[in-house]
């Protein structure tokens, strides 16, 4: 059936209201709730018998890593029947459930049907169980062999004019195995275009923290949080985004740890947990976490932070050694005096102006930090994601040289990676600028001269497809339209391809928008038995904090017609590569082959088939964590930047973007905010009741919601207005919701990652209101 060319599939999730419920944002993350939560999800999903045989698997040393978030597994009293939170069952219930998409399916629901559902309509619709191909013009997908995949995307690839008209996306969840073998290929290939999850979070972390420490990656282990006297954490939501956090917080706590809080809204997950796998969390007996909780204005961290720092230096001079380590200092860093010159020249009046926090709260802070020698800072996207990430993230090193809190036990960096291999993908090598040792061992082990260019990153990959210089491109996993900026746009250059290839487990709408033609590859997941040449195969990740360590699914996957990523891969090269120097057969055999080649090209790894084959698997180097620092100087650097708040008309707010606790990424679980009060409903944007009142507006009012970054106009339609504890002229929405508002063209300094976290908008009464808002 062809498509009808003036109604092409809409690239936003629909304007449709789905009856929002409200109710008093929760005091307490977790307990019995929690569990129950995690029971619905799994059991309602794939029945009561395959549902324990996944939970007893899931974070075992013998088991599958939870695809939900990269915290590392606890080694002292991992529980031998719960090692998981409630949303990571959630993503085993979405990926492991029995319901399946086949060629029929595709028959009966057309691409434009489609695409006029949520993304949580999309994504309940089920598990992917055949390749799917999209003629040109097409409405509807229909069935093609795995050969005759293969065949079409090596016959558009090897038609390219130039291999850097291609694009090749990675999730962060793709395996070491299957990384490693996606970057020898787009390599072998001849392109560097290998833009990855990364590219939209965390890159501001790893340009910072390479610049400053020498290693991209934080320096904490999980038992420094049980032997740290201070732990600092940053635009982070861990009791949505990354739940098992809380036990490391909890058990921190009892052993003294000072726990300070930094964030715009008021997180349930940062103030108390109910641990449900402790008795006196069943009963309900919490723990209160934090201590002091700062409400910055959103972007006003580096202000925050140098605010902070030039309390900490009024202490110092009237207590000369009391609060920083000048042995630390001298011998381990270099810019001190400049640094501290530079703090001494701002003024504080104009710091605490611009993150909102009255001095008395930030000298009680002070005192706290001056007095605590062990300091461990966690961050995530609430960081990251900011025109000036990069130079927030330095203020936090410079915080950490000053207390000398890096390379002992108790202190360090900690960023906390969202998807779960995200950091080991990296590892591998999938970026966009590889280091060019990295070239030269691939060169030498596989005897072909891999590209020197760098690649595009993901704006940039966006860019060139607009643009129409790059035509092809292919996806390892993800949601690319959903997860990226300005949706409009990014449609648009999805459609402008040729071809467009997505690897996935479930549907989701970078399915329904697409090149001239389009393929759907269906993967194993982490709870899919693995069986190569008649042996289960098991594959490793690295979690947050450099642990590399094994994860081999248990589950009979739903379809014999998925392959696993390594499999697809390989099975791309030898359709493209037909003079290939690699022996891709040879990985098919057992992926112990596949280890022996990252053993060969990535540093670290010596012994990889041995060391991770033990039960907790194993630590990467890491220089930071040793207290040495892989800088041209051997010493780590202090940095000096200027503190940049969004300077807002009088109509403008500042917006950032949030997930839901019923979200991960832009995988949709439900349609609650349960910690926040809010229910089923997605299309809301949190707002200062003082705000409201400047326009004239009432608490669950319809408006609109607009952006004029560059002189475009983008708009985002049919919101509800929530009265919401959060700073004047802040507000919060969903991703992806209000992704379409998210400028292409604004980005950090020095990492390109778009600026999520910080968009300026304008809050419109909607023209007409609709009856069914309560």
């Amino acid at each position: 059936m062809k498509k009808d060319k003036n109604t092409p599939p809409n690239p936003e999730p629909p304007e449709k209201l789905t009856g929002l419920k409200t109710g008093s944002p929760k005091k307490t993350a977790a307990g019995i709730p929690a569990v129950i939560s995690s029971a619905q999800h799994v059991f309602g999903a794939m029945g009561l018998g395959r549902g324990l045989k996944a939970l007893a698997h899931l974070n075992q040393k013998s088991g599958f890593d939870c695809p939900g978030c990269a915290w590392p597994d606890p080694d002292d009293d991992r529980s031998p029947m719960a090692e998981y939170c409630e949303n990571g069952a959630k993503a085993i219930a979405e990926e492991a459930t029995t319901k399946k998409l086949d060629a029929s399916f595709f028959k009966k629901n057309s691409i434009s049907y489609l695409a006029s559902l949520s993304d949580y309509e999309i994504g309940k619709k089920g598990r992917l169980a055949q390749p799917m191909f999209l003629p040109q013009g097409a409405d509807h997908y229909e069935e093609i062999s795995w050969e005759d995949a293969f065949k079409k995307i090596a016959d558009h690839l090897n038609t390219l004019n130039h291999p850097d008209e291609a694009i090749f996306y990675t999730s962060g969840r793709t395996s070491n195995e299957a990384a490693f073998l996606y970057q020898l290929f787009v390599r072998e290939y001849g392109t560097n275009n290998m833009p990855d999850c990364s590219n939209m979070c965390h890159e501001s972390s790893g340009v910072a923290l390479t610049d400053t420490l020498g290693i991209g990656k934080g320096s904490v282990k999980l038992e420094d949080f049980y032997e740290t006297d201070l732990i600092l954490i940053l635009g982070q939501n861990p009791g949505t985004n990354h739940p098992r956090m809380l036990s490391a917080l909890e058990k921190a706590k009892k052993n003294g740890a000072y726990i300070i809080s930094v964030n715009p809204l008021l997180e349930t997950g940062l103030l108390n947990f109910n641990n449900p796998q402790h008795l006196k969390g069943v009963l309900g007996f919490s723990t209160s976490l934090t201590d002091i909780y700062l409400q910055v204005k959103i972007n006003g961290d580096m202000a925050l932070l140098q605010a902070l720092t030039k309390l900490l230096l009024n202490r110092e001079d009237q207590a000369p050694g009391s609060v920083l380590d000048h042995d630390f200092i001298e011998k381990k860093t270099e810019g001190i005096d400049s640094y501290l010159a530079h703090i001494r020249s701002l003024d504080i009046s104009n710091l605490i102006a611009q993150c909102g926090i009255p001095l008395g709260e930030l000298e009680k802070v002070a005192d706290i930090i001056a007095s605590k020698p062990k300091m461990i800072v966690c961050w995530a996207m609430g960081l990251t994601q900011h025109k000036n990430s990069v130079n927030t993230i330095k203020e936090l090193v410079n915080m950490l040289l000053l207390k000398g809190s890096i390379g002992k036990p108790g202190a360090g960096t900690c960023p906390v990676r969202g998807h779960s291999n995200v950091q080991g993908d990296r590892t591998m090598g999938i970026y966009e600028k590889p280091p060019k040792s990295l070239l030269d061992n691939l060169e030498k082990e596989f005897h072909f001269s891999p590209p020197r260019k760098n690649g595009y990153d993901t704006v940039e990959s966006i860019k060139a497809m607009h643009q129409g210089e790059a035509k092809v491109f292919f996806a390892m996993g993800g949601n690319f339209l959903s997860a990226t900026p300005d949706t409009l746009y990014t449609a648009q250059a999805l459609q402008n391809c040729a071809l467009t290839v997505q690897v996935s487990t479930k549907l989701n709408r970078s399915h329904l928008i697409h090149g001239k033609e389009a393929l759907i590859l269906p993967c194993l997941g982490r709870t899919d038995k693995d069986i190569q040449n008649g042996e289960l195969q098991f594959v490793s990740v690295e979690n947050s904090m450099g642990i590399v360590h094994s994860s081999m699914g248990s589950l009979p996957p739903v379809s014999d017609q998925l392959l696993s990523e390594a499999a697809i891969v390989c099975g791309l090269a030898k359709a493209t590569l037909p003079n290939s120097k690699v022996n891709w057969d040879r990985y098919l055999q057992h992926y112990d082959h596949i280890r022996d080649s990252i053993e060969a090209c990535i540093p670290g790894f010596n012994n990889y088939n041995q060391q991770v084959r033990q039960p907790a698997g194993f630590y990467l180097p890491n220089c930071a964590r040793d207290n040495s620092y892989d800088t041209p100087t051997g010493k780590a650097k202090f940095s000096i930047s200027k503190s940049e708040y969004v300077s807002l008309e009088e109509k403008e707010l500042l917006m950032m973007t949030i997930r839901s606790h019923d979200q991960f990424n832009t995988t949709i679980y439900g349609l609650n905010d349960r910690y926040r009060g809010i229910y089923h409903e997605r299309r809301v944007i949190l707002m200062n009741e003082k705000d409201l009142q400047s326009r004239k507006l009432k608490n669950k009012e319809l408006v609109d919601l607009y952006n004029y970054h560059d002189g475009k106009e983008r708009i985002a339609k049919k919101f509800i207005v929530l009265s919401y504890n959060i700073p004047e002229k802040c507000c919060a929405t969903y991703f992806p919701e209000a992704n379409v508002l998210v400028p292409v063209g604004s980005t950090a300094d020095f990492s390109n990652t778009p600026t999520s976290k910080s968009v300026v908008i304008q809050v419109k009464k909607h023209k007409s209101q609709e009856s069914e808002i309560n």
